[in-house]
């Protein structure tokens, strides 16, 4: 069987787990709250949901996709709620495709702390775009994750690729 290792990932799960909000309280809600959407990489807003980038990505290209609302668990959605981030999902990964190309995704909701949640208060969907070969020796041997390009450049392309695909539009 072969393994997918990313320890470069373990700092930041063992910070999170540490506590029950992240210091500072719940960013995906300061996001929503703030007006300056670049700085917080709040890349698209719904009329239930928002998307922004991860700050602390496995690969270019990763998303969050979060419900506007501060809950944890899904059964505290209602529908709309619930429901219109997962379409947003499959919307961004239409759009993804086309932008990036990827051979693959991981897409996944992480309920709760001891499934990995690092906030688990705000409930918010991964989307990690993948490629053939996109973990190799760096992360392994040198505890360095490569990602190809800076968050603020990839959130204008994103930003653009999102107005010209939704309209303008909320998804």
């Amino acid at each position: 069987m072969d393994h997918l290792w990313a320890p470069w990932r373990a700092q930041y799960i063992h910070e999170s787990a540490k506590k029950a909000e992240p210091e500072g309280g719940c960013f995906i809600c300061r996001g929503i709250a703030s007006r300056d959407d670049r700085e917080n990489l709040l890349v698209f807003r719904g009329i239930h949901s928002a998307v922004f980038l991860n700050r602390y990505p496995y690969n270019n290209g990763h998303l969050l996709v979060a419900p506007l609302v501060h809950k944890g668990r899904l059964d505290e959605l209602t529908d709309v709620e619930r429901n219109e981030p997962v379409e947003l999902l499959a919307r961004l990964v239409g759009v993804l495709d086309v932008m990036m190309r990827p051979q693959g995704y991981n897409v996944g909701l992480n309920l709760g702390k001891s499934a990995g949640a690092g906030l688990p208060g705000h409930l918010h969907w991964h989307i990690v775009p993948r490629w053939d070969g996109d973990t190799n020796f760096m992360p392994v041997l040198g505890q360095t994750k490569v990602i190809i390009e800076s968050l603020y450049d990839f959130y204008d392309r994103l930003a653009a690729e999102l107005a010209e695909a939704f309209g303008g539009q909320p998804a």
